[in-house]
């Protein structure tokens, strides 16, 4: 990654990046970053100029919890999945548990600014998919049936 151009002490190391002198950031492994978003589970997998975001939306309410609740839910979901928009993909996992993942393309060079803005637009592009779900009946991992972390 050592452009001819650098100075000697470039690019330098910082956690899993390396920082080019023009802030561009490279890396040996795909790093892997973590944040909460509205009491969700979301990381980020960078590998090359591409980045899957994941969100844990939450978990299907199970027929002994809240019977009324699951149709409705199952319902949200399915109605969402035929809604998102290309590059997004529901998933629900074998312990009833709802993942969307988004893979997507980031500006060359990869900079923290650009890394930013595709986290916080990944954040802010989940808003109305929560809210439909959480009006759904949809419980967030982890909370107490009925209940939002905000």
């Amino acid at each position: 990654m050592r452009a001819a151009a650098d100075p000697p002490g470039f690019p330098f190391p910082h956690g899993p990046f390396l920082v080019a002198r023009d802030g561009a950031l490279g890396f040996g492994r795909a790093p892997r970053l973590r944040f909460d978003w509205r009491g969700r589970a979301c990381a980020a997998e960078l590998t090359g100029a591409r980045m899957r975001l994941l969100a844990r939306l939450g978990h299907v309410p199970f027929t002994a919890e809240r019977r009324a609740a699951r149709p409705c839910a199952l319902g949200a979901i399915a109605a969402m999945s035929a809604a998102l928009p290309e590059g997004w993909r529901l998933r629900l996992t074998p312990a009833w548990r709802l993942d969307l993942e988004q893979l997507r393309a980031l500006p060359a060079p990869v900079t923290a600014t650009a890394l930013a803005a595709a986290l916080v637009a990944f954040a802010l592009a989940l808003d109305p998919y929560l809210d439909r779900l959480e009006s759904a009946g949809l419980a967030v991992a982890g909370a107490a049936p009925g209940s939002v972390k905000t």
